[in-house]
């Protein structure tokens, strides 16, 4: 069994409208999931391991936290892909837990209207939430460095431009390489 807590809030969305996201995960990898939504406690019965995907009881358990760091479904189950990955970022990490610091980081990864995050979603072809203290991203591998860096500067306090600019770089580096190869 592997646990997995998720905000109490997002558990209706774990379930989904009549149950059909907990039961959409169930049937697809034929794993049971039990939900505790009082405490916000997910428990991923393994007990059988997937012989045609011995990693989807981790894929499973990625799409859970996605969902509980404020993905829609949807976006969530892109990590069924292989070539998918989840990677989560805590603010608090970059300035403490005062809320202040927090709002403000929160505040320039999302940019005026968001901008800024539209921007870098478009770029690396990525989906990015911001719940909590916390920016969560989903996107390939291949340009999951590239984002992670560019939001890593962001809240390390670099300028948008410079991180505009540096994404923009390695995307045409990329697509110079995918074009040669």
């Amino acid at each position: 069994m592997r646990y997995v807590r998720i905000p109490v809030e997002r558990i209706g969305v774990l379930i989904g409208p009549n149950g059909k996201t907990k039961h959409y995960l169930q049937e697809k990898t034929n794993i049971k999931i039990t939900i505790d939504s009082e405490l916000g406690e997910v428990i991923i019965h393994d007990e059988e391991p997937n012989q045609d995907d011995p990693l989807l009881m981790f894929k499973l358990e990625k799409i859970i936290r996605a969902i509980g760091r404020g993905f829609s479904p949807e976006h969530a189950f892109y990590l069924f892909k292989d070539d998918m990955d989840l990677y989560i970022f805590d603010i608090h990490d970059y300035v403490g837990k005062r809320k202040s610091h927090v709002l403000r980081l929160k505040s320039r990864v999302i940019g005026r209207e968001g901008k800024t995050k539209r921007v870098l979603e478009q770029l690396t072809d990525s989906y990015i939430s911001i719940y909590g203290h916390t920016i969560a991203v989903i996107a390939d591998f291949i340009n999951m460095d590239f984002i992670k860096k560019a939001i890593d500067k962001l809240l390390s306090g670099s300028k948008h431009a410079t991180v505009y600019r540096y994404l923009e770089t390695q995307m045409k580096k990329l697509r110079l390489e995918q074009g040669f190869s």
